[in-house]
């Protein structure tokens, strides 16, 4: 698919913002709204939903036509719809790519997509994050230094508990002297799945620049890369002709008539 236009939906609860202010001064349009204007680039079509819209913002014709998809949850994984989840997880079989970011590595729909129970260790005091490139070569990775910095983060902790075929871009050390995965991809069916850690949302971190690289990197990534519709199940028609057998079995094997 060569279409240059990517058509990207940011989903965010929207809950910190509206409820706390000193989240709310860092975003006052939100975090989904924050995203949309640092992204905005000639090749993204980019709108927002939020938890409390109908059908979360997320409507099948929403989601057919999303090339992208932005999720951000922290409060409020368990009031998402069973039924919405399903509908996104078919659109990334179906080769919709889908990025997870921050604490929505407790989302429903990443770890159905993960496989995994998604848990990990943290500790929130505001420590700062190196973030180190060690997959310079992956197109995720253009464009970034070795490594950056953040002055302040929440710290998450290995072990982390991620499908055995993540491919890791970046790993992050903490003030306090743990490790983590922080940038891995995942296929799923024809999809493509990134997931990015940093992103509390007490902290600055989607003003950041290097941090607002590695997303338009992985978004434009994540695009859909096959055009053919996914495999339903059905019985097809035979490609080539098949010539009558006429033979039984038992236990043993094959016994002529």
């Amino acid at each position: 698919m060569n279409d240059p236009i990517i058509r990207v939906t940011i989903w965010n609860e929207y809950l910190h913002e509206r409820t706390e202010p000193s989240v709310r001064a860092i975003y006052p349009d939100g975090i989904h709204g924050a995203l949309a204007s640092a992204l905005a680039a000639p090749d993204l079509e980019i709108r927002t939903a939020t938890l409390e819209e109908p059908g979360h913002g997320l409507p099948p014709e929403v989601l057919d036509a999303t090339d992208v998809l932005l999720w951000w949850g922290h409060a409020a994984h368990d009031r998402v719809e069973d039924a919405v989840v399903q509908r996104v997880q078919q659109r990334v079989w179906e080769g919709m790519g889908i990025i997870v970011l921050h604490s929505g590595h407790m989302s429903k729909i990443f770890r159905a997509l993960n496989g995994t129970s998604g848990k990990l260790h943290w500790r929130e005091v505001g420590e700062r994050e190196r973030l180190w490139v060690i997959d310079p070569a992956h197109p995720i990775a253009a464009g970034l230094p070795e490594h950056f910095d953040l002055p302040y983060e929440e710290m998450y902790g290995e072990p982390f508990m991620i499908a055995g075929d993540a491919r890791v871009i970046l790993i992050s050390w903490f003030e306090g002297g743990e490790v983590f995965r922080s940038g891995f991809t995942l296929r799923r069916g024809f999809g493509r799945l990134f997931y990015f850690r940093p992103g509390h949302e007490a902290f600055p971190t989607y003003h950041d620049l290097n941090v607002l690289r590695v997303i338009a990197n992985a978004i434009r990534w994540a695009r859909p890369t096959v055009s053919m519709p996914y495999p339903k199940t059905h019985v097809p028609e035979a490609l080539e002709a098949i010539s009558p057998k006429d033979f039984a079995f038992d236990r043993v094997g094959i016994i002529k008539p």
